[in-house]
């Protein structure tokens, strides 16, 4: 290899990290700001800014507003997690998350994303405009890979009525914003546990 074409791949590599990490920047600052004022309010001028790129790069990347969302919708339902998540366990995870993390035990940063992604997701699923987007990103990376995480009879059925119960939950959390605590949490979990095992073991052989 000549010295040009040296030249040439060194400065192509960081130009195409550049890329994936303004592409990264601009699909976070996107999720951030439909979820903060949803669909209708938010400017693509605005999402730009706040991910310190162009709108040209916006279009580019992504092609426009409705096609930026799309992307944003998919990047918050992350079926890829459902592999590692133990059967026996899930359905006690998912109600120590529904309960909230009490203060004293709080992170900070995983549970303020997870509740960043859910009011993105509950904010699109009470738009007109974004419904049926939600819709379609649920049906492809939702429904079909919890039914065959799931497996078992009435494997998609399980799935779905899953599905219904988990958001359900997740807006009387966004709607409580707080967590539970003493006896309250003791027994919601208590109760959310045993219901949601129904769905994950009922199916088992």
């Amino acid at each position: 290899m000549n010295d040009a074409a040296i030249l040439k791949r060194d400065r192509a590599a960081p130009r195409k990290r550049d890329a994936i990490a303004t592409r990264a920047a601009i699909l976070e600052a996107a999720q951030a700001q439909f979820a903060q004022l949803g669909y209708d309010h938010t400017a693509l001028r605005d999402i730009a800014s706040a991910a310190g790129a162009d709108v040209a790069l916006i279009k580019r990347y992504f092609g426009g507003k409705e096609a930026l969302f799309t992307e944003a919708l998919k990047a918050s339902i992350r079926p890829d997690r459902l592999p590692g998540w133990d059967h026996a366990t899930f359905a006690h995870d998912i109600a120590v998350m529904m309960a909230g993390v009490p203060p004293h035990s709080r992170s900070g940063g995983a549970d303020e994303g997870h509740a960043h992604s859910f009011q993105f997701l509950l904010r699109a699923a009470t738009s007109p405009t974004t419904a049926p987007l939600l819709n379609v990103a649920v049906q492809e990376r939702f429904l079909a890979p919890i039914a065959d995480w799931l497996g078992g009879e009435d494997a998609q059925a399980r799935a779905r009525v899953l599905a219904a119960a988990f958001i359900g939950f997740l807006v009387e959390r966004l709607i409580r914003n707080e967590p539970l605590q003493g006896r309250e949490r003791d027994v919601f979990i208590e109760r959310v546990t045993a219901m949601f095992e129904g769905l994950v073991l009922g199916g088992a052989a």
